[in-house]
């Protein structure tokens, strides 16, 4: 490529709905934050308000990339856990046409899990465009991380040791409850089922092990509700390469999370992801207190 062509392609990227940097940028905060207990939704809105990104103020726009992060995310925690959802589809399938006592153990957790996803996903299509219209300003994530981070720090000095393998259908609807509040950006779909599975008396691997298998067919639901959408509206012109670097980054950055934060709460508690929920909180406010934005 000679030199007038390379500065045209430059141009061409530079000229897509989300600038590529953009892209990579926000696919590792959704791939991180989507597991790590501080908040995707809310870091996502965050991020570019603090940087004065206006790149997803289109509506189509912001929804054709949120659909990209969402499949990298899947994709990780799908790879991470690829040889127990093996077991639990397998499994959960079986029961569908088996009746055998008693009901086997991993079958009856893939359905649990399926069920788990259901108050969110009904509160989410339900509200949807209320929670667009009224939620993620600056200053509620803001108090959202505050007060969910210090809920988690409470709920994590509970003694607990149950296993996900003591994951009954109470837990799974309590849990599930709990998920439909991190449809308010800030609240944390991670950082709230780890807390509420702490305080019903699990450990940390197993409250971190059910997030994150929870997050799997709410995830699916989401991507599927969402790609249906964006089939009937299309694609907006040149977003396809920011959507591709999007999956990709987010993909990475996800699985990295996953990983790290099992191995971290095997010996660690979740205090530094309070702290630092706390202090961008206060950093936000501070911000808005200001006028610096």
């Amino acid at each position: 490529m000679d030199g007038a062509g390379a500065a045209q392609h430059l141009q061409r990227i530079e000229q897509t709905p989300v600038p590529i940097f953009h892209a990579v940028v926000l696919g590792l905060v959704q791939g991180l934050a989507e597991f790590l207990p501080i908040s995707s939704s809310g870091h996502l809105l965050l991020v570019p308000w603090l940087f004065g990104w206006d790149d997803l103020q289109n509506p189509g726009i912001k929804k054709a990339f949120d659909v990209s992060l969402h499949i990298g995310t899947l994709v990780a925690v799908v790879a991470y856990f690829r040889k127990d959802l093996v077991v639990y589809v397998t499994k959960g399938t079986q029961l569908l046409w088996r009746r055998e006592k008693p009901v086997d153990r991993d079958g009856k957790l893939a359905w649990l899990l399926v069920v788990s996803a259901l108050p969110a996903a009904a509160i989410g299509a339900l509200f949807e465009e209320t929670i667009d219209q009224r939620l993620g300003t600056p200053f509620l994530i803001a108090v959202s991380l505050i007060v969910f981070g210090l809920l988690l720090a409470w709920a994590d000095r509970k003694a607990g040791n149950r296993s996900i393998d003591d994951y009954k259908g109470p837990d799974a609807l309590k849990v599930g409850i709990a998920q439909a509040l991190a449809l308010n950006p800030g609240t944390s779909r991670s950082g709230i089922t780890i807390t509420a599975a702490r305080t019903f008396g699990f450990s940390r691997d197993a409250a971190a092990r059910i997030s994150f298998l929870m997050s799997i067919p709410v995830t699916t639901g989401a991507v599927v509700w969402k790609m249906a959408n964006l089939v009937i509206d299309g694609v907006p012109e040149g977003l396809i390469a920011p959507m591709i670097v999007g999956i990709i980054t987010s993909g990475f950055a996800g699985w990295f999370a996953v990983w790290g934060t099992i191995k971290l709460v095997r010996t660690r508690s979740f205090m530094p992801f309070v702290i630092y929920r706390c202090v961008l909180g206060v950093v936000v406010l501070i911000v808005l207190a200001a006028g610096w934005r």
